[in-house]
């Protein structure tokens, strides 16, 4: 169904502040997003701070130029967050996923708003404006720019248009439909320059990111006959390295560029000692079930979750779930 933006137009016109959070660990469509909402909600006069449960990664700063987001317990405190009329959650809606801000959500007396694109999700006792054919809640918070009649400019629409590419791997993910297109052109009519953005997020590898990568592409490997390929970081390779965790993005995506693979998964030791698993598929398997059995999700084609340790056991959890998986749905003969 169509998401009721009227809904949520109404919610802002009688609130005057707002807190807006998103997932930990986030990636451009968390941080575009909240950039993006954060900057309609100052044309209507509002008044907006983002907190996020973690900082943002190194590579995305150029995505908030004016450093509007800060991570709860370091810049702020956690009673100065429930200090607000509303809280705005973006590109999430499950509990697990919200870390410190998780627990001002539980205690908070503000109205609660989740905008999001994905399927999992948890009830959080937030008015919900959610859709999960939107390839980006990138999308959503610019169709809502539209509606509002306040069409993205600046650093705002470069927020939005980076949110937007990178959930659809630049545009050659299966997410990205006639409406993303149309959202992006949009973006692109007020000013965006995207050969700008690309080199700005993937083309300005550190030397420690490459060395990362390199650890990480000879330690693939293949299983049940070629159709998953997976690979692992532990937390030395970082020290090793002087690599970031945030330098892994996108090598789950690699293993998918293998010929024959069907899925993919990357694991990362966390240093609390869990895994942090991401998910992948080019087929049919949707592995936003798989995630799901370990408090995880996202969507069909993309999803993730965190597992306990050690990193030996995690993967020997996941390949069993794949098994299961690739039973149900046998390969194409």
């Amino acid at each position: 169904m169509p998401i009721d933006w009227q809904a949520l137009a109404d919610i802002i016109s009688t609130h005057q502040r707002f807190v807006l959070t998103s997932h930990v660990r986030p990636d451009a469509d968390a941080i575009g997003s909240e950039i993006g909402f954060a900057e309609l909600l100052l044309q209507l006069g509002k008044d907006v701070r983002i907190v996020n449960p973690s900082a943002t990664p190194n590579h995305l700063s150029f995505l908030d130029p004016d450093q509007r987001v800060v991570k709860i317990g370091q810049n702020v405190t956690p009673e100065s967050v429930c200090d607000t009329d509303v809280h705005v959650v973006l590109d999430t809606s499950a509990w697990v996923q919200l870390g410190d801000v998780g627990k001002v959500l539980e205690k908070t007396p503000a109205k609660k708003v989740v905008i999001d694109h994905h399927v999992s999700s948890d009830d959080l006792g937030a008015v919900e404006f959610k859709d999960s054919s939107a390839a980006a809640t990138g999308v959503l918070v610019s169709e809502f720019a539209e509606f509002m009649g306040q069409p993205s400019q600046g650093h705002q629409a470069d927020a939005l248009f980076a949110a937007i590419a990178t959930d659809t791997g630049w545009y050659r993910f299966s997410n990205a439909d006639g409406r993303t297109y149309r959202a992006a052109g949009r973006l692109i009519d007020s000013g965006v320059q995207p050969n700008d953005l690309y080199r700005e997020l993937y083309e300005r590898s550190s030397l420690a990111q490459l060395k990362l990568k390199a650890i990480m592409l000879n330690r693939v490997e293949v299983e049940f006959d070629g159709r998953l390929a997976h690979t692992f970081a532990l937390r030395k390779d970082f020290s090793e390295t002087k690599a970031h965790p945030a330098d892994t993005d996108g090598m789950v995506n690699t293993c998918l560029t293998v010929e024959g693979v069907q899925a993919g998964f990357m694991l990362v030791q966390q240093l609390d000692g869990r895994i942090k698993a991401s998910l992948r598929s080019r087929s049919d398997m949707d592995v936003a079930v798989i995630a799901e059995q370990f408090g995880g999700g996202g969507h069909q084609k993309a999803a993730g979750t965190m597992l306990p340790g050690p990193l030996e056991t995690a993967r020997e959890t996941l390949l069993k779930a794949f098994a299961d998986s690739f039973q149900q749905a046998p390969s194409p003969t």
